[in-house]
């Protein structure tokens, strides 16, 4: 059985703790994958953690998580409301698919009120900062479980 979960991040998520600190906090990328190597690790699964502010390159990770990951959570920032891209990708992934916002992007501008990959995922967790991310791999754990 595969154990490997893949955490794909996209744009400006680089810049998490200096980047609108009153919506996104003030903890780094870096934190965010220090608190979930410690959950990935408590399940014993194996924590692959990306980031890329190119679209082709988070496409690129999905498609190596295709023969390689138990379950992808993917936080694709904007991109979330623009690419189809990330969409057929994720499509083609077979096992529990989680988005991720670290905002509530339903009390946001509207612009951000469609997601593009909301169909083909699992699961969307929004609005609970970083803890959105650990509530993910809950979630991924409880579903390769069963």
């Amino acid at each position: 059985m595969k154990n490997k979960l893949y955490i794909i991040n996209g744009p400006n998520l680089n810049l998490l703790g200096k980047r609108e600190p009153e919506k996104y906090g003030n903890r780094s990328l870096e934190t965010v994958e220090t608190i979930c190597k410690e959950k990935c690790d408590s399940y014993n699964l194996d924590l692959h953690f990306f980031q890329s502010n190119l679209e082709g390159e988070l496409i690129g990770e999905i498609h190596k998580a295709i023969n390689d990951a138990c379950g992808i959570l993917i936080n694709a920032g904007a991109l979330t409301h623009t690419s189809i891209g990330i969409l057929d990708a994720l499509n083609m992934f077979d096992g529990p698919k989680i988005e991720i916002h670290i905002t509530n992007v339903y009390a946001r501008e509207s612009f951000r009120h469609k997601s593009y990959i909301s169909p083909v995922v699992t699961g969307v967790i929004a609005g609970l900062g970083i803890n959105s991310y650990l509530l993910a791999i809950d979630a991924v754990n409880n579903l390769i479980k069963d």
